[in-house]
């Protein structure tokens, strides 16, 4: 807003009360006129007071005020006995001893020389004021100067040094000046930050070029105070109860992993010296869920993390994960939970299950839309047809499965099924029936999950697909677990 009085005082007093929060150090306003007239100045005082402000400047214009450097010379000042009841006021109306009121002159603004700067200074000086700020224009301080030297040190004096800005502040200094406000330089640079961020994104249509010139969303966090708040939530907030929980399906030994699973399944590698499962219950937990129970399956006794439940898939050496799915669902009662389902091999962060938690539908899928990564690793992997391909123009749109298959044309590729799946409590009922009835038919024993996927979907019901891209790693090879190390 321009600097005319455009903003209320009630206004301004609203973003003093964020600053006082913000900082421990005194705060000085700038007070314009006072707002108006003696009464509006003692209301002034009063208010800054409440709001811990140290203190205010008021300078001897007449309301509504106008820039000093916005032809300064045509502007009137105020008769100085009036400006005078406004310091009186003001002074009469504080409670604090130690708040201040500095008096701003305006004499040199106007044109009207030394002389009448220092008739007004000593008026406002008698009248109570704490200080006087003496400005000027000129690109030389040689008005401020030849004031301070005949002010004679009666009281503080203030320099706002905004046009003679090459003067050394050591002159300041050693004349005698008390304060030496640089009033607007961080606001100037902060607009020139500003639109040169704002040009180079649009011009560029990316953040690569400005992303290390800005602060990290972690330093404005700092600022905020945020590691406060969280803290204090510890403190005063209930414990919030989890809305899901997890099923893991960690049957399978991991063979091509070698002797590492030759005594341990492989949901049990150490990666950064901990069993891959911890790691994934970690990130379960990040988000909120607690209950977690895990299938397990080729060496059992040895998947023992504490705080888990645990079902066991007797017949993992010739089954598929359908069967150890199936195991879990009949291991542990609904509770009027949502499920999440995912395999023991997958390393992830809790971004993936945070996002499944935000879906309402039924039934849905994490799809991963850098595919190709896993083809040219020469792995096999989950494919996905979804109803639309990722792009930025469906972004807020609703994706549904189509097919998934190992095989299929990469034409009809949109993504890799990461291996995650919800099912909402009140679709578990449903789904339990579908993957019963899959798991009683002999011809299914090997069977994959993706066989209950499309079979779900031939029931005419709707899977919604979340596209994603990275934030996983499937642990298939010895190369993986190294991979996994650096994972995070």
């Amino acid at each position: 807003m321009r600097d005319s009085n455009e903003a209320s005082w009630t206004q301004v007093l609203e973003m003093l009360e964020f600053m006082a929060d913000a900082t421990r150090i005194p705060i000085l306003l700038d007070g314009d006129t006072g707002y108006g007239n003696f009464n509006n100045v003692r209301r002034l005082v009063r208010k800054l007071e409440q709001r811990g402000v140290a203190g205010v400047c008021i300078e001897d214009k007449l309301f509504p005020k106008t820039n000093s450097f916005i032809d300064g010379d045509k502007q009137q000042l105020a008769d100085v006995d009036e400006f005078c009841s406004r310091i009186k006021a003001g002074k009469d109306a504080q409670l604090d001893d130690e708040f201040t009121i500095i008096t701003r002159v305006e004499a040199f603004i106007a044109g009207w020389g030394l002389g009448e700067a220092l008739r007004r200074a000593e008026a406002y000086h008698a009248a109570g004021s704490d200080g006087i700020l003496i400005h000027s224009a000129l690109s030389r301080p040689t008005e401020v100067l030849a004031f301070q030297k005949e002010w004679a040190g009666r009281s503080p004096v203030v320099i706002v040094p905004t046009k003679y800005h090459s003067t050394s502040t050591d002159v300041f200094r050693e004349a005698g000046f008390s304060i030496a406000i640089w009033a607007n330089h961080q606001l100037r640079a902060a607009v020139v930050a500003m639109q040169e961020t704002a040009r180079t994104i649009a011009a560029e249509q990316n953040l690569r070029s400005v992303e290390d010139r800005i602060a990290p969303v972690a330093e404005l966090f700092r600022l905020q105070g945020a590691p406060e708040l969280q803290e204090a939530e510890k403190r005063y907030l209930p414990k919030p109860q989890a809305q899901c929980r997890a099923l893991i399906l960690a049957a399978s030994r991991g063979s091509e992993l070698g002797e590492l699973t030759a005594q341990r399944p492989k949901t049990m590698v150490k990666v950064r010296g901990r069993p891959l499962l911890s790691h994934i219950v970690a990130a379960y937990n990040a988000s909120g869920i607690k209950r977690i129970q895990v299938v397990r399956g080729y060496c059992a006794v040895t998947i023992d993390l504490p705080s888990l439940t645990y079902t066991d898939n007797h017949e993992y050496a010739d089954s598929g994960e359908l069967l150890s799915l199936a195991a879990g669902l009949a291991g542990e009662a609904d509770n009027g939970l949502d499920l999440c389902v995912s395999y023991g091999d997958v390393i992830f962060n809790h971004y993936i299950i945070d996002t499944l938690n935000e879906t309402e539908d039924d039934f849905a899928i994490v799809v991963d839309t850098d595919w190709r990564e896993s083809a040219n690793r020469g792995r096999a992997a989950d494919y996905v047809s979804c109803t639309q391909a990722h792009s930025r123009r469906n972004f807020y749109q609703q994706v549904f499965l189509e097919s998934a298959a190992a095989d299929l044309p990469e034409e009809r590729i949109h993504g890799e099924w990461m291996g995650f799946l919800k099912v909402a409590a009140t679709a578990l009922p449903r789904f339990r029936d579908v993957v019963a009835r899959l798991a009683a038919n002999p011809a299914n024993r090997q069977a994959k999950m993706f066989a209950v996927l499309t079979e779900w979907m031939r029931g005419g019901e709707k899977l919604r697909a979340i596209y994603t891209t990275g934030h996983w790693l499937d642990v298939d090879s010895l190369d993986d677990v190294l991979a996994a190390s650096e994972f995070g």
